[in-house]
C-alpha cells in the first residue's frame, strides 16, 4: 500500500519498514507490543502528525491509510461498500488458509488426514468464491484496485501460483482462472513487487529487502548487493 501511494505521488508515504523476526520472538518485546498488544505482524506507527498513531491488523492499516491519502478506497457508498466486504472477507477467510490448511498441510509434526481435508475443502471454496467474483469483475472491489486487492493478493495470489505451501497442484489451483487473471494483472504493477520485496527473508537473495529506510534501498540494500555470493 505504502509503494502504491508512492507511485502515486504521495510523498507523505515515504515509509520506515522494520524487519520484526518472528523466529526470535521479537514481536514480544516492549517496544513492539506498546505499537501492537496482540504481538502480531503488521503494525504500524504514524508519526507525520502532533502525536504518534498506533494502528495494528491489516484491515485496519489499509483502511486508516486509504482514508489519510485518499486513494484506493472508492467514495461512492455502492463502491465503498463492495470494497470494506472483499477486504473484511479476507480477514474472515484467511485464518482458514494460514492457521489451518498451512498448519495442518505443511507444518503440523503430524499428518492428519481429517484435518488436511477439512481445511483444504474450505480453502478450495474460498477459492471459488474469488473466482466467481472475478469473473464479473475485473478487481474485486469493481473496475478500480483497491485495498481489498491489496489484502487478499498476497495469501491468494501467492495460492494461485503454487508458492504457498507448496499446494498448487494439490488444491488445482490451476482451474481458477479468473483468479489466476487477478493475480497475474496485480502481480505485474511495479508497486506491488516491490512490496513483495519489503522485510522478505527467504526467496532468492535479489528479491529480498530485510529494511527499507529510502527508496534507493532497492537497488542498494538487497541481499545479494549486501552479502554477494549468497544463495
Amino acid at each position: 500500500m505504502l509503494e502504491e501511494l508512492l507511485a502515486l505521488g504521495h510523498a507523505g508515504a515515504e515509509y520506515d519498514a522494520w524487519l520484526i523476526r518472528i523466529g526470535e520472538g521479537d514481536q514480544f518485546g516492549s517496544g513492539f507490543v506498546a505499537i501492537n498488544p496482540n504481538s502480531k505482524i503488521p503494525a504500524l506507527l504514524d508519526r507525520s502528525g502532533p502525536k504518534p498513531i498506533r494502528v495494528f491488523e491489516s484491515g485496519a492499516i489499509l483502511m486508516y491509510l486509504a482514508e489519510k491519502f485518499g486513494a484506493f478506497l472508492p467514495t461512492e457508498p455502492d463502491k465503498r461498500a463492495e470494497c470494506l466486504s472483499w477486504l473484511f472477507w479476507q480477514m474472515g477467510s484467511a485464518p482458514y488458509l494460514g492457521g489451518g490448511f498451512g498448519h495442518f498441510y505443511a507444518y503440523a509434526p503430524t499428518k492428519i488426514e481429517y484435518a488436511i481435508d477439512r481445511f483444504a475443502m474450505e480453502v478450495k471454496r474460498q477459492l471459488d468464491v474469488l473466482d466467481r467474483r472475478l469473473a464479473e469483475s475485473r478487481y474485486l472491489g469493481g473496475d478500480d484496485y483497491t485495498i481489498a486487492d491489496m489484502a487478499v493478493w498476497p495469501w491468494y495470489g501467492a495460492l494461485a501460483k503454487g508458492l504457498q505451501y507448496g499446494a498448487g497442484e494439490f488444491l488445482s489451483v490451476q482451474d481458477y482462472k479468473h483468479v489466476q487473471r487477478w493475480t497475474d494483472a496485480i502481480g505485474q504493477r511495479p508497486a506491488a513487487r516491490r512490496g513483495r520485496m519489503v522485510n522478505r527473508v527467504n526467496g532468492e537473495p535479489s528479491s529480498q529487502l530485510h529494511e527499507r529506510h529510502d527508496a534507493s534501498d532497492f537497488e542498494t540494500r538487497t541481499q545479494d548487493k549486501l552479502t554477494p555470493g549468497a544463495t
